[in-house]
């Protein structure tokens, strides 16, 4: 397509949104839980067709030569709609937003000051491979009362296009305008560059949802505000007061639950005070689960098929079996070294030190921190969100889990009584 076929197709659909927010952001509690309700019933009863469309997704996925982290990501079956639609109803039985009152007080002068959350507006969400993203996002927007423009992955477009519909019956049920919620309608890569660059009118905020190639690209080329969400090159630091039967437990869990997830583990470190109790059987425990591990001289010690480490596994996001493993010297080189190799996504320390947990949980500047549990937690269903638009790693406005309170500002409401200023 040319620009200016994008440009005509894309024009409407900013301005669609623009109306369709201005309704969307006066609508009731109830009229947005009924379209999310609607929408819920419609992924089930929608279920053969999505998994129709996904089935042709895959098999242009497995020709392309797509790897098994995109696959496992692109993959839809009848547990994980049915966890969608779970997701969306989770979504509706939150506590709506829109018009809480953050904080307020009164003035000397007797002017009350309230500070309350409105919608962002129109929120631009540009994702790759996840069809779920689709239901995730879209039910988001409706319960912060913001109109979604999606662009999903052509990797997973008849698969988000058949997820679309499902919300679309749901606006249509609860007499909400359908453009609320929008699906671009090409695979077109420019459509993403007229999104981030073309639509200062309409959009209010894009959230990138992908790898680290397409996050550099939206925060070099969006001309709005963007909630960042970075590769999840994440940590698990065996401390040397760790249990050793959770240790294993939540190292593999960590790394191999679902390996193409931004909370999977990806560098295992482990203290050198417990590496004659903890390191050999924790690394072959992996191994033997099929992980690859990439290791530092005492790993390799610990089983010939560990393999070689460089510094640029430090660094790297897998999301395959495949992690990298070290021997630190304690918390403060686990700290150290996390700082220094990784994304501000999500750590882990396993320990029963309570004063090594204080200090790793306080010190490491990650969006997320956990103590003696999976990475795999970090996931906005998890922490009670209903879901997630993504994990942000930005340091301002919205940090971690991105759900439904994430998706609002806020204004202030002043009331007086005939006050004038002196």
């Amino acid at each position: 397509m040319t620009l200016q076929d994008i440009a005509a197709l894309m024009a409407p659909i900013g301005r669609a949104a623009v109306e369709a927010a201005h309704v969307l952001a006066l609508a009731s509690t109830a009229q947005k839980n009924d379209a999310l309700a609607a929408a819920a019933a419609a992924l089930r009863a929608r279920t053969d067709e999505i998994l129709n469309a996904n089935a042709r997704d895959v098999k242009a996925g497995e020709a392309a030569g797509l790897s098994g982290a995109m696959l496992d990501r692109l993959r839809l079956d009848q547990p994980r709609i049915e966890a969608m639609a779970q997701g969306v109803e989770q979504i509706a039985a939150l506590p709506d937003p829109v018009g809480t009152v953050i904080a307020e007080w009164v003035r000397p002068n007797g002017l009350r000051i309230q500070r309350v959350r409105v919608p962002l507006g129109v929120i631009g969400i540009i994702y790759e491979s996840r069809p779920n993203v689709t239901c995730d996002a879209g039910a988001l927007c409706l319960k912060s009362g913001n109109a979604a423009i999606l662009r999903g992955g052509s990797e997973s477009h008849h698969s988000s296009t058949a997820i679309h519909r499902c919300l679309v019956d749901g606006l249509r049920a609860a007499g909400l305008p359908e453009a609320c919620v929008q699906l671009v309608p090409t695979t077109d890569r420019a459509a993403v560059g007229y999104m981030l660059a073309g639509m200062t009118d309409s959009i209010d905020v894009i959230v990138p949802r992908g790898g680290k190639s397409l996050v550099a690209r939206v925060q070099q080329e969006a001309r709005v505000p963007v909630i960042g969400h970075l590769e999840g090159n994440c940590h698990v630091y065996v401390d040397g007061a760790a249990d050793l039967n959770m240790a294993r437990a939540i190292v593999k869990n960590a790394k191999l639950r679902r390996t193409g997830i931004c909370g999977a583990a990806e560098t295992l470190l482990v203290d050198e005070r417990c590496v004659s109790t903890h390191l050999a059987p924790t690394v072959r425990d992996l191994l033997d689960a099929g992980c690859e591990v990439r290791g530092d001289a005492a790993v390799q010690a610990v089983d010939p098929r560990v393999k070689v480490a460089t510094d640029e596994d430090w660094y790297t996001e897998y999301l395959d079996a495949i992690i990298a493993a070290k021997v630190v010297r304690g918390v403060e080189d686990a700290i150290a070294h996390i700082a220094r190799y990784g994304s501000a996504h999500t750590e882990s320390i396993v320990t029963d030190d309570p004063v090594a947990a204080e200090k790793f949980l306080s010190r490491v500047d990650s969006a997320i921190v956990l103590h003696n549990a999976s990475t795999q937690f970090a996931d906005g269903g998890e922490f009670g969100m209903g879901a997630e638009i993504g994990i942000s790693t930005d340091r301002f406005h919205a940090r971690g889990p991105v759900g439904v309170e994430q998706l609002t500002s806020y204004k202030y409401v002043v009331r007086g009584a005939g006050q004038v200023r002196p």
